[in-house]
């Protein structure tokens, strides 16, 4: 009895495990220039197994008037509003571990498009994004963290 009641809970352990290291789910999307939270993402993934991120809430901060649509960017994204907007697209999970690469990013803010990469620390709660142009050393960071 003993050796069936620890084989379910470590089945348990090891399915909780696999669903955490997995980047779907609500994100708070923190500005890496300011520290302040910006919007709210949530991160899906798609029948091809790639993820994608949509823009579900603006977050308010005071003095800011949050920008409608994505003036600057480039088409389809052109002049759609920021709110509801897939700002990331094709996001692959690398084998056996809690890294995302091959992805694309847009900043509907500067309407610059970026490669993404993405790395979900150990304990599921934090998300990095390394966001560039070509050489990744040229890029920036930001941080989000899960909130569901």
């Amino acid at each position: 009895m003993l050796k069936k009641v620890l084989l379910v809970v470590s089945t348990l352990g090891l399915m909780n495990f696999a669903f955490a290291n997995n980047i779907s789910g609500t994100w708070q999307q923190i500005d890496d220039k300011t520290g302040a939270p910006k919007a709210i993402i949530e991160i899906s993934k798609e029948p091809n197994n790639t993820f994608t991120g949509k823009i579900i809430k603006i977050t308010p901060r005071p003095g800011y008037t949050p920008q409608k649509s994505c003036n600057k960017c480039p088409a389809p994204y052109k002049n759609q509003p920021i709110l509801g907007m897939e700002i990331i697209k094709g996001l692959k999970q690398v084998n056996g571990t809690n890294n995302y690469e091959q992805g694309r990013i847009i900043d509907p803010l500067s309407g610059k498009i970026y490669d993404a990469k993405v790395r979900l620390n150990s304990s599921a709660k934090r998300l990095t994004i390394r966001a560039s142009i070509g050489v990744s050393v040229l890029g920036r960071n930001q941080t989000w963290i899960r909130l569901d």
